[in-house]
């Protein structure tokens, strides 16, 4: 087995633990640095990964660093790619890959011509969940897919989380936020988007933080707040989508995707496990599939494992870059969409990742 990849993390925020946890258990890799903004909080963190904690300067240009995991929010996301691949490292980041797909492209260009990799969040599409859906599909169990639906609701993040106005800011709100598990899902599941249209509405503008020292505090928000979206993929199928921060209570499925010979029910992709049901043409009722292909048990930090594992095997990886740029660039047109009532061509596209086998990380972990 080749050694270890060596991963420095930048941003010690609240998701870093999950990473931290899931990275230091994999053969694949290890953790060897961490740096924030706020040193107390990379010491801690560097800490939970027995590694130490350093400047992003110094991270980036560690000799004992293979691979930057960018963990920063969205809008520093190109910002730290950038300097991680002008040091000679490979990059991983959380979603959404870059603020805007200008960014995006460039950070790609910059890593094919330092002939590094990037990798980019969300890696639940790896999981259980979405993989025995995609096995199902492929099998061609419910006939030819012709359409599908997608739901995210909440009455907003100011509701849990301390300090929420970054996802009310651009690169933010429902679509930027939660909007890459369900499009990498689907696209995981139907192939790329090539065409786009939607309406977006802000009814409640202000907003008012809930918990924490700052409960009280108002502020507004400056994107949209609730889009709904349709999405031709370029396979034939037609995908609905629903983003919102504005629904106090729905009772609606996080994915469905609808066939010539049935009807497939999909988990939330904010997750890596999760039912996965059938319904057949003619039958009665769904059936419950067990998983039969995916990584069950998985946790955030398995899309860089992947990434060492194809770095070792020279194939490609599959929590991409070209998924992500993709991905980005269908909420751009989304955003586009909504803004001028017009349907919007989406100028990329990217391969459908390579289908996981099944994986039992949780009787691993025990």
């Amino acid at each position: 087995m080749s050694a270890p990849l060596r991963v420095g993390v930048v941003g010690a925020g609240k998701i870093s633990g999950v990473y931290l946890d899931t990275l230091t258990r994999q053969p694949e890799t290890t953790v060897t640095a961490v740096a924030d903004l706020d040193p107390a909080r990379a010491g801690a963190a560097a800490a939970r990964a027995g590694a130490r904690a350093t400047t992003v300067a110094e991270l980036c240009a560690a000799e004992d660093v293979d691979l930057v995991l960018n963990l920063t929010v969205p809008a520093a996301h190109a910002e730290v790619a950038l300097r991680a691949i002008a040091a000679g490292k490979h990059v991983y980041g959380e979603k959404p890959l870059a603020a805007t797909t200008e960014q995006a492209r460039a950070v790609l260009a910059a890593a094919e011509a330092a002939g590094v990799r990037v990798g980019c969040a969300p890696d639940t599409v790896l999981g259980a969940g979405t993989q025995t859906a995609r096995a199902l599909l492929d099998a061609g169990e419910i006939g030819t897919p012709f359409a599908a639906t997608a739901f995210m609701t909440t009455p907003g993040h100011e509701l849990w989380h301390p300090d929420p106005e970054f996802y009310y800011r651009p690169g933010g709100g429902p679509l930027y936020d939660m909007g890459p598990y369900h499009l990498s899902a689907l696209v995981t599941l139907l192939g790329p988007v090539r065409r786009v249209t939607g309406l977006a509405a802000t009814p409640r503008p202000e907003r008012e933080v809930a918990t924490g020292p700052r409960a009280g505090a108002r502020f507004r928000s400056e994107v949209p707040t609730h889009l709904t979206g349709l999405l031709e993929h370029r396979g034939g199928a037609v995908s609905t989508l629903l983003m919102s921060f504005e629904v106090w209570a729905a009772r609606l499925p996080h994915i469905e995707v609808y066939g010539t010979a049935g009807s497939l029910s999909v988990p939330d992709p904010n997750d890596f496990d999760g039912p996965v049901a059938l319904h057949r043409a003619g039958a009665t009722g769904w059936e419950p599939v067990a998983p039969p292909a995916g990584e069950y048990g998985a946790a955030r930090g398995h899309g860089v494992a992947d990434l060492a594992r194809s770095l070792a095997a020279g194939t490609p990886h599959r929590a991409s870059a070209g998924l992500a740029l993709h991905v980005l660039d269908v909420m751009e047109c989304l955003t586009a969409a909504a803004a001028t009532g017009s349907p919007v061509e989406v100028g990329t596209t990217c391969e459908r990742p390579a289908a996981t086998v099944r994986q039992d990380f949780q009787k691993r972990n025990r």
